[in-house]
């Protein structure tokens, strides 16, 4: 069964949500075995142990949060096995929203994983519509998974 994990910083509450919505949309589809975690719970190793790993990143002064980057560069540079894996991120900002896209970014050409380009994003507290846009992403990572 292939497997997913969901993990996350949140100091308000916001990405939470979010992450236990991607996690709602995820699943929704059969065959995905799914771990919700914070991001202090979580190794660089682990990283190895999924096969799609989505990441809620809110936005801390224009970067994502310490935990999540010191995490994405110890993977990297211990070169744990992530290549080709399908990546995902998510996540919430007060102000300019740069966080989802610099995790993509590292996923993609630090860690070699294959990723849906466009984060979700939600302005301060997710709205139903934000929440639904999770559920979404959480649904298209399952289908990916189980078509493979």
């Amino acid at each position: 069964m292939a497997r997913l994990l969901v993990f996350y910083h949140s100091r308000t509450g916001n990405t939470q949500k979010m992450a236990d919505a991607v996690v709602e949309g995820a699943r929704s589809i059969q065959g995905v075995e799914i771990e919700l975690k914070t991001d202090m719970d979580v190794t660089p190793e682990d990283l190895a142990k999924f096969e799609a790993i989505a990441i809620g990143a809110p936005t801390y002064r224009h970067d994502m949060s310490i935990g999540i980057k010191n995490l994405l560069e110890e993977a990297a540079s211990k070169k744990v096995a992530t290549k080709g894996k399908l990546g995902a991120c998510f996540g919430s900002y007060g102000w300019s929203g740069e966080a989802p896209k610099l995790v993509l970014h590292a996923m993609k050409e630090n860690l070699e994983m294959n990723v849906i380009e466009t984060p979700v994003q939600a302005r301060n507290s997710p709205s139903p519509e934000d929440l639904e846009k999770c559920r979404d992403l959480g649904r298209t990572v399952s289908q990916k998974l189980t078509a493979q």
